[in-house]
């Protein structure tokens, strides 16, 4: 039996307790969580399931080695010490990412390029050939991590990152990541159990997770290609088999899922999104202004969005506008759990309801909150009692 094997799972700010609920779920062990990353245990097949089955990852890495480095040519003479041949043949093609957090070494673009130097060195040393470096579509993708001086190497099992679906082909101005996406939608707590809308939905991300969570669909079945299948070891075989057994695990959803906005271009993109992912026949769109919309269906339902944040999709006055998304909560949505993530705090204050909850979170370099509004049937005393 294959013996277990430390990996580590990148994600985003604030989705580091979901990765690691979604790991020990799939079966992982010795689960450690740090920031914007989980470690953890698993063998060859649970590397293919993590990059199948986890929403909120954005990368698996298996770390192949680590060492103490201090200068630049300690760095190179370890990189190239490793067997590289092991991994890749020398007419082959690799990417290296990186990244510092020390103080010998403060680029990240230089310690890739001087561990791609290493690399094809001793390819060309030993082989008389140097594989190529591809960014795009390398045999092999790298990572090296340099934290003060000790340098971890890993190879990255995942590609491309895992954010990339495989759905999304049409995207407005401002789209939101998809592993952002499905974390928003898993931290409001709403798993399937009732009707769900965005009401801003733009080009369809958060329905689409959405949907594949309702359904417990793998969040990337629609990828082309994982980094593992090009390496040497690739069990295809195996692969299938956990494929399968996820593909046995989606289950029926009995609610709907709206999706509305104003725009009839991004509606067009989200519905060409949707169709990419096979989700048609869960997700209903509509093109409707949120400010004269009420709630489509008299029953519990979470209501999940994006709205602008007056940083990449400017608003006249960002002030009004979350006014009004306020009024037009406490007035059409009744019986609603409203969540929304914006960067704009002080736009926020103009919603004119009281959060009973914000979390921390990172849309893209921007620091934003995801909130909460109940909004009850009724006042809200007479709900409580």
């Amino acid at each position: 039996m294959e013996k277990n094997f430390k990996m580590v799972a990148k994600t985003l700010y604030g989705l580091e307790d979901l990765l690691a609920k979604e790991l020990r779920q799939l079966g992982a062990s010795g689960i450690e969580k740090g920031t914007r990353n989980v470690a953890f245990e698993g063998d060859t097949g649970f590397m293919y399931k993590a990059n199948l089955c986890c929403r909120t990852a954005i990368k698996i890495l298996k770390p192949i080695t680590a060492f103490n480095v201090f200068t630049e040519d300690e760095l190179y003479k370890n990189i190239y010490k490793i067997k590289w041949e092991d991994y890749m043949e020398a007419n082959g093609s690799l990417a290296v990412d990186a990244t510092v957090f020390s103080k010998q070494f403060t680029h990240s673009q230089y310690v890739a390029l001087k561990t791609k130097d290493a690399i094809v060195d001793r390819f060309r040393d030993n082989e008389g050939i140097r594989p190529d470096v591809d960014l795009d579509h390398p045999t092999l993708r790298i990572n090296v991590h340099i934290d003060r001086n000790i340098c971890t190497v890993s190879l990255d099992s995942s590609g491309h990152s895992l954010h990339k679906r495989g759905y999304k082909t049409a995207t407005g101005l401002a789209p939101i990541n998809e592993v952002l996406a499905a974390g928003i939608v898993m931290l409001s707590g709403w798993e399937g159990q009732c009707n769900f809308m965005d009401p801003m939905c733009g080009s369809g991300t958060i329905l689409t997770e959405a949907a594949m969570i309702a359904c417990n669909i793998p969040p990337n079945l629609n990828r082309d290609e994982f980094g593992f299948e090009n390496w040497p070891d690739f069990d295809v075989d195996l692969y299938e088999v956990i494929e399968n057994a996820a593909l046995k695990k989606i289950k029926e959803f009995h609610f709907k899922i709206y999706g509305a906005d104003k725009d009839m271009f991004l509606l067009n993109k989200a519905n060409e999104n949707i169709k990419n992912a096979n989700l048609q026949d869960f997700i209903e769109l509509k093109q409707q202004d949120f400010f004269e919309s009420e709630k489509p269906v008299d029953k519990p339902m979470y209501l999940v969005f994006n709205p602008p944040y007056d940083e990449r999709l400017s608003v006249t006055d960002i002030d009004a506008f979350y006014k009004k998304i306020g009024d037009t909560l406490k007035q059409g949505y009744p019986g609603t759990q409203a969540w929304m993530i914006t960067s704009n705090m002080e736009a926020l204050k103009n919603v004119g309801l009281r959060a009973s909850k914000k979390i921390k979170l990172y849309n893209g370099k921007l620091e934003s909150r995801l909130v909460r509004y109940e909004m009850y049937e009724g006042s809200r005393k007479r709900s409580k009692r």
